[in-house]
């Protein structure tokens, strides 16, 4: 059973693809970056990226050609900064 699911999982991740800095234009959504590093992050505008960099760049690979302000290192790591959910339980 498990090399079933393994090959279910591994067939399923060949049709995943990254979210691209165009798919994210429309929606308003920024580019959250983290420095592995010294963890500075900060949240870069889209459209700042896009112009730079043009839009068909993964997310993923935006961290390649950014520098951390806070250290100087190229480990960046990058992901869409979607929009909070708020609280989602409370506890009392």
């Amino acid at each position: 059973m498990g090399r079933m699911k393994h090959q279910a999982m591994a067939k399923r991740d060949e049709t995943l693809t990254a979210t691209r800095i165009g798919d994210l234009l429309p929606k308003g959504i920024a580019i959250f970056c983290w420095c592995n590093r010294c963890g500075h992050n900060a949240v870069v505008d889209s459209h700042q990226l896009a112009a730079s960099l043009g839009p068909a760049l993964p997310v993923p690979d935006i961290g390649v050609h950014m520098r951390c302000s806070g250290c100087g290192s190229k480990d960046v790591a990058t992901r869409p900064d979607w929009p909070s959910l708020g609280q989602v339980a409370r506890h009392s």
